[in-house]
């Protein structure tokens, strides 16, 4: 909803294509110290960093929503509170995936990591479409009124999570954790990342598809509903929401199906994901742009999860939060990506970039699979154990 709705906020406010990239990389700039948060997370506890972060969510919202009510907000006070918020927010994922691998047994992984997206899918649908309708209908201050009540219900739910206050009590080598140097930690976890072959290749696509793939669905998406298809925020909602829901079949998938070969599955909806955004860049009817839309989240879906698999298996128990710290860090390219497609789309347009970029990330990631093929596609290799 939050995301939506000050996108279209910026981008009506300004008019600038620019300024609207640049809003949406100020979401990610926390990425360079995600792996901090790892680190964070393997010391005092997964479940009690979350609940922190979702403090912090609820106390910034809660200044934007001051600023609407009394008239005060500019896109200035926006750009602002969502850079601070951009400090935190990209390291919400690998948290929660660090601390679903706590509590699910390994066998498990692939099914309640696909749960955890599906909640995650059903909302941004949710969010997408009671967003905009609120937006249009009662303005920006009301609407978020909802949106600092529902993070302040998430820090709380989160809050009753059942985990333990040390994340690995048992472990002989995590008991010293508090003594020992944040900076030693940080190192081993990156380390643990670099010389293990397919958790490298795995991060690399992560790199490349947040490079690539994602500014042309996330960053751009309200440029696209306002400026090629000439719709409102409602409108917007609707291509939002369809991503959304593409991406909640795939969870819903892999939910019901279980056993995968992770490695398999991330290169086949890779290339998927790929062709079909090169297909929807070039639309120029909103309804095929939905269905094209549509299997690109969940081609995105089958990819996410694949890569969350393969990380949570690979590392050990000590070193998951650090390792989906680095997995984080892969999010750095989105606003590099954003950045970049905002000054192409002024000069070239947003199809050519679109084409650019979608095709550029296909390549790429074929290359990185041919280096990689003995880690990621061999029937026997453990990036494909069941």
């Amino acid at each position: 909803m939050e995301t939506l709705i000050l996108g279209w906020y910026v981008l009506v406010e300004t008019g600038s294509v620019v300024l609207l990239t640049a809003f949406a990389s100020l979401i990610y700039i926390g990425t360079l110290i995600a792996p901090v948060f790892g680190m964070i997370g393997d010391r005092i506890g997964h479940r009690d960093l979350l609940v922190m972060m979702r403090a912090t969510y609820t106390v910034l919202a809660a200044t934007l929503m001051t600023l609407a009510l009394t008239g005060r907000l500019t896109p200035f006070y926006v750009m602002i509170i969502v850079a601070i918020m951009g400090l935190v927010r990209p390291s919400d994922l690998g948290v929660r995936g660090a601390l679903v691998a706590d509590i699910m047994p390994r066998d498990r992984l692939v099914g309640a990591i696909s749960i955890s997206r599906t909640t995650m899918d059903t909302a941004r649908i949710a969010g997408a479409l009671s967003g905009a309708g609120l937006f249009a209908s009662l303005g920006i201050g009301p609407a978020y009124v909802v949106i600092v009540s529902l993070y302040a219900i998430a820090a709380l739910l989160t809050f009753c999570v059942v985990a333990p206050s040390k994340p690995h009590p048992v472990d002989t080598l995590a008991e010293g954790a508090l003594r020992r140097s944040p900076l030693r930690d940080l190192k081993e976890g990156l380390a643990h990342v670099w010389t293990t072959p397919r958790m490298r290749a795995a991060i690399w696509i992560a790199f490349l598809a947040n490079l690539t793939a994602y500014p042309l669905t996330n960053g751009l998406l309200p440029y696209v509903a306002r400026e090629i298809y000439h719709v409102s925020q409602t409108g917007l909602g609707f291509l939002s929401a369809s991503y959304a829901m593409g991406s909640l079949t795939g969870s819903i998938l892999l939910t019901l199906t279980g056993g995968v070969r992770a490695a398999r599955l991330m290169i086949g909806s890779t290339v998927v994901w790929y062709a079909a955004l090169l297909v929807f860049v070039q639309m120029q009817s909103m309804r095929s742009a939905i269905a094209f839309l549509v299997v690109a989240g969940f081609s995105q879906s089958l990819t996410m999860i694949s890569i969350a698999v393969i990380l949570m298996r690979t590392a050990s128990e000590r070193f998951r939060g650090r390792v989906m710290g680095v997995r984080m860090l892969a999010i750095y390219s989105l606003p590099l990506g954003l950045l970049a497609a905002g000054s192409l789309v002024h000069v070239i347009g947003f199809a050519a970039t679109g084409t650019l970029y979608a095709g550029t990330g296909l390549a790429l990631m074929l290359a990185i699979v041919l280096h990689w093929r003995a880690d990621l596609w061999h029937l026997h290799a453990p990036a494909n154990a069941k």
